[in-house]
């Protein structure tokens, strides 16, 4: 599990870098899948919130990301990709799909794995 770990932590890094991003960049960008506050966000990342309140920060200096008032709770605020964001986002998992390793499996063996690690986090 370390080594598979590793090993997906170095292709985000690359694809990342070849993007202009940083890890954590690209990591908040393909867990941006809609509106999420930083709370959210954070636990998507399996980080910190104010590690998530950081990265947030450049991409929303970057024209990435913007903060948005949340519909149901005056107190919070929700990351929103902005259309610049979408259009990376989309480069970034496609170039995240290249060459993955996990690209080795079938698609059903990968689903039977997403399925299986998903058991046993749930646990």
């Amino acid at each position: 599990m370390n080594a598979l770990a590793r090993r997906i932590e170095t292709h985000v890094r690359e694809h990342a870098t070849a993007l202009g991003l940083t890890a954590p960049q690209a990591v908040a960008l393909r867990e941006l899948t809609g509106p999420l506050t930083l709370r959210e966000l954070a636990q998507r990342m399996s980080c910190e919130p104010s590690n998530a309140t950081f990265v947030s920060d450049r991409l929303e200096e970057q024209g990435l990301v913007e903060r948005r008032p949340h519909p149901s709770d005056r107190r919070a605020k929700q990351l929103v990709l902005t259309p610049r964001g979408t259009a990376l986002r989309e480069r970034l998992m496609a170039s995240l799909s290249k060459e993955s390793p996990l690209s080795a499996l079938s698609d059903r063996e990968q689903d039977t794995l997403r399925e299986l690690l998903t058991r046993a986090v749930v646990r």
